[in-house]
């Protein structure tokens, strides 16, 4: 039996002005499974949450989330920017921003419940932050930051929980506590889509969806990180290992790095 579909999109072309951002693509997101995000920089990653949010309205062709379309379907998915696309310099305590995702379902004027104030404090528990309730953003470092964005997510109870590169450049706790809160997010039924640079964090996922302007191949890794497809989407050769590794060579990307992974057989 075919896994129940979280979101797909049919024929969708994404436009910014004269710009293409995601030429015509069709894409599917399984349900309850763990969903990468990868390609370059400007392949239409980010884009693509965006118009599962509803953030965004596709040029050409459908979109469903959760059976229906991205804005009915708004307070159902949490959405996980980026610390560097948020001010955090506004004078807001960590538990307020985590209490913020609660206005999805309560809308910003509704009292809080007992429940809603158990939901926040229970998400702020499993990213390690409770200690920092009352400090303001721009006291946090950057992996504090990503955890209190990633806690605020929890907060909403979502049933499908977006994540813009949520670790990228992080210390090991912060890396370590957002995979943990990930994977239970999987073991409770919820479906987690998430953009990523690192190719051994996809490989890790259940399925990858590769962008190059275009949805260029989606599946498991196992057919997705291919080095063919890669290199391609990529525009950059790919190094071979004997120990049966391969690596991007993507030092255009990012700057003196190499991004290893092993691929599954």
């Amino acid at each position: 039996m075919p896994d129940a579909v979280a979101a797909s999109g049919t024929g969708v072309a994404v436009t910014y002005g004269r710009r293409i951002a995601i030429a015509a693509s069709d894409f599917t997101i399984p349900a309850g499974r763990l969903t990468a995000v990868i390609g370059p920089n400007g392949s239409g990653k980010s884009t693509l949450l965006n118009l599962l949010t509803g953030l965004v309205e596709p040029a050409s062709g459908t979109v469903e989330v959760l059976g229906t379309d991205p804005v009915s379907a708004r307070a159902r998915v949490a959405y996980v920017l980026q610390t560097n696309a948020v001010n955090e310099a506004v004078p807001i305590t960590v538990r307020e921003v985590v209490a913020m995702g609660r206005y999805a379902e309560l809308g910003p004027f509704r009292p809080f419940r007992d429940p809603d104030r158990r939901l926040v404090s229970q998400a702020m528990e499993r990213l390690g932050v409770t200690d920092l309730h009352d400090r303001h953003l721009g006291e946090l470092s950057g992996g504090q930051r990503q955890r209190v964005f990633v806690a605020q997510g929890l907060a909403q109870s979502a049933e499908l929980l977006l994540l813009d590169e949520p670790v990228t450049g992080l210390d090991l706790v912060s890396r370590q506590r957002i995979i943990d809160v990930v994977r239970d997010e999987l073991d409770l039924g919820r479906t987690v889509v998430y953009t990523t640079h690192d190719l051994a964090d996809a490989a890790e996922a259940d399925h990858i969806i590769l962008m190059a302007s275009k949805v260029f191949a989606q599946g498991p890794p196992d057919v997705v990180l291919d080095p063919d497809l890669l290199s391609t989407a990529f525009g950059v050769g790919i190094i071979h290992f004997g120990d049966g590794h391969l690596a991007l060579d993507d030092g255009h990307h990012v700057p003196g790095r190499h991004v290893h992974f092993e691929r599954k057989r």
